[in-house]
C-alpha cells in the first residue's frame, strides 16, 4: 500500500500535475468564498477541461477544486457571516463573533489549521479503508451489484429534503432520463421518438452541468440584488495560535473529524450535515456550552475539522463501491467515467496508478490550500464584491463551451439548457435535484445487472434473494425504507399534534 502511495506521489510530481493541483485549489477557493458558487459548480464547469488530459492529470485538477471549494467557504463565513458553502454554516456561529471582537486573524487561522488536520485524517482513513473494501467487493457479481444499486436508490429518501414524495419523484425522473437511448445488452432504442440524436441517450456531463450550474445561474439572475455593495469591515491580525490552545482542542478536533469521516462515508449526507452535528456534539460535550455562539475557537474547530474530513469520507464509497457520497463526488464519478474509468472494486486493479495518484493529489491539495488561504487571506475577500452581472455571463459561457466540447454536438448544448431549466423549475417547486442525479447514474447499473443476473440464472429471480451478500443488502434496503416511512409518519403526527395544540 505504501509503495503504491509513493508511486502515486511520483506520478503527480510533474510540472503539469502540480500546476493543475495548484490552479484547481486556487480556483476552488475562489468558488468556495463567493456565496452561491460551490465546489460542485467548480467541478461541473471544469470537468470538460479534463477531457483531453491524462486521467491522473485530470483527476489532480478535480481534487484541487474539491479541496479548495470546500475550504474556501470559511472566509465569508468568518468575515461576513455568510457561509460560502453549505458545509460552513456552523462556522458562522463563532467565527463571525470572533471577527467582530477583533480576532478575525485568529479565527481564520483556527479554521485553516483544523481544516488541514481534518482533511489529512480523512485521506489516511480513505487510503486504509478503500483498498480492503474494494477487495471484498471484487467478489461481487450481478446479483450483488443489483442489490447494492437498489440500496443506493433508497438513499434518495435521505436526499429528498422536506418531502419524501418529491424526492422519490425526482429519483424516478433520473431513472427515466437514464433509459433514453439504446438499452444495455441488446441495444434496443427506447424513448427516442424518432430523433436520431437521442439514440445514444443523454450524456452525463450536460446533465450535471445543467442541473447544478445552469439552474443556479437562472436562480441567481432571477434574484433581486441591492444596488449598494456591502463593504466588508474586518481586522485581520494575530495569526498565531499558542501550542497550549492547539493541543487543548485536540479531542474536539479528533472527535469532530471522526464525525465528518463517518457522515462522509454515508452516501447522500455530506459536509453540510457533518458540520452541524459536530458543532452540536462539541457544544453538548463542552464544560462551558453557554459560551458557544459568543466567539470561541471550540465552535470553529468542530465545524471546520468535520466538513473537511467529510471530503475523504465521501470518496470511500465512490472509489471502493462506485457509489457517490455527495453531490461533488457525483461530479467526480462523472470525471472518472469521462476518462473511461469505472469506479468500483476493479478500479484498484485496472487503474491502481490513478487511484493512488488521486490519494497523493488530495494530500498535496490540502497543503496548497493552507498556503493559499494564509497568503491570500486579505485578498480573497475582494472576490465577494464582483458584480453578478459580470460573473453570471462568464459562468454561462463556460457551461455552454463545456457541454459542446464533450462530443462537439449542439445537441449536448440543447440538453444542457433543457436540464438547466428543469433544475430551475424543480428548485422553484422545492424538488431536490440530487435524487435525480442519483437516479440517472444508478438507473443503468440497476438495469444492466438485473438483466445480466437473469441471463446468468436463465430467468430465475431466486439467486437475487438467496445469494448471501445480495440478500443482506436487500434486507437492509427494506429496513431503510421502513425506517424512513416510520420517521416520516412520526414527523407528520408531531406536526399534527402541534397544530391541534
Amino acid at each position: 500500500m505504501f509503495e503504491m502511495l509513493l508511486a502515486g506521489f511520483v506520478s503527480i510530481f510533474t510540472l503539469k500535475s502540480m500546476a493543475l493541483i495548484t490552479l484547481g485549489t486556487l480556483l476552488g477557493i475562489v468558488f468556495g468564498l463567493i456565496p452561491g458558487l460551490t465546489a460542485t459548480m467548480a467541478v461541473a464547469i471544469c470537468l470538460p477541461i479534463t477531457y483531453g488530459m491524462e486521467p491522473i492529470e485530470g483527476m489532480a485538477l478535480l481534487m484541487g477544486l474539491y479541496i479548495g471549494g470546500v475550504s474556501g467557504g470559511l472566509i465569508p463565513a468568518i468575515l461576513l457571516k455568510i457561509p460560502g458553502t453549505p458545509s460552513c454554516i456552523s462556522t458562522t456561529f463563532d467565527g463571525y463573533p470572533m471577527a467582530q471582537k477583533g480576532e478575525a486573524g485568529k479565527a481564520l487561522s483556527w479554521s485553516i489549521i483544523v481544516s488541514f488536520v481534518g482533511g489529512i485524517l480523512s485521506i489516511f482513513v480513505l487510503i486504509l479503508i478503500a483498498p480492503p473494501l474494494a477487495k471484498l467487493a471484487v467478489k461481487f457479481g450481478p446479483y450483488e451489484y443489483f442489490a447494492i444499486a437498489i440500496f443506493s436508490l433508497t438513499l434518495i429518501a435521505s436526499l429528498a429534503g422536506d418531502s419524501l414524495v418529491k424526492g422519490i419523484l425526482s429519483g424516478f425522473f433520473g431513472v427515466g432520463f437514464s433509459m433514453v437511448g439504446f438499452a444495455p445488452i441488446d441495444a434496443y432504442p427506447r424513448f427516442t421518438f424518432g430523433f436520431d440524436e437521442l439514440d445514444g441517450g443523454f450524456n452525463l456531463l450536460p446533465v450535471l452541468i445543467g442541473l447544478f450550474a445552469v439552474s443556479e445561474i437562472l436562480l441567481a439572475a432571477e434574484a433581486k440584488y441591492k444596488s449598494k455593495k456591502r463593504t466588508p469591515q474586518f481586522s485581520i491580525s494575530g495569526y498565531g495560535i499558542p501550542l497550549k490552545e492547539f493541543f487543548g482542542q485536540s479531542w474536539n478536533m479528533i472527535r469532530s473529524s471522526a464525525i465528518g469521516i463517518a457522515i462522509g462515508i454515508l452516501p447522500g449526507i455530506g459536509g453540510g450535515t457533518a458540520n452541524i452535528i459536530a458543532y452540536v456534539t462539541a457544544k453538548n460535550q463542552s464544560k462551558y456550552p453557554e459560551k458557544f455562539g459568543t466567539g470561541i475557537p471550540d465552535g470553529i474547530v468542530a465545524s471546520e475539522s468535520s466538513n473537511n474530513s467529510a471530503t475523504g469520507g465521501a470518496l470511500v464509497p465512490l472509489i471502493s463501491l462506485g457509489i457517490p457520497g455527495d453531490t461533488v463526488t457525483a461530479m467526480l464519478l462523472g470525471g472518472l467515467m469521462l476518462h473511461g474509468l469505472q469506479p468500483g472494486p476493479l478500479l484498484f486493479q485496472t487503474a491502481g496508478d490513478v487511484v493512488y495518484g488521486i490519494f497523493a493529489s488530495l494530500i498535496v491539495a490540502n497543503i496548497v490550500m493552507v498556503i493559499f488561504l494564509y497568503a491570500g487571506m486579505k485578498w480573497f475577500v475582494k472576490c465577494l464584491s464582483v458584480p453578478q452581472h459580470i460573473l453570471l455571463p462568464i459562468i454561462a459561457a463556460l457551461c455552454v463551451v463545456g457541454a459542446y466540447g464533450v462530443n462537439n454536438r449542439l445537441f449536448d448544448v440543447g440538453a444542457l439548457l433543457f436540464f438547466g431549466v428543469l433544475g430551475y423549475i424543480m428548485m422553484k417547486f422545492n424538488f431536490s435535484v440530487v435524487p435525480l442525479v442519483l437516479g440517472f447514474i444508478l438507473g443503468p447499473i440497476v438495469e444492466t445487472n438485473l438483466r445480466r443476473g437473469l441471463m446468468h440464472s436463465q430467468g430465475d429471480f431466486t439467486p437475487f434473494l438467496t445469494e448471501p451478500i445480495a440478500a443482506g443488502f436487500l434486507l437492509v434496503t427494506v429496513f431503510s425504507v421502513a425506517l424512513k416511512v416510520w420517521q416520516s409518519k412520526k414527523q407528520r403526527n408531531r406536526a399534527a399534534d402541534s397544530i391541534d395544540m
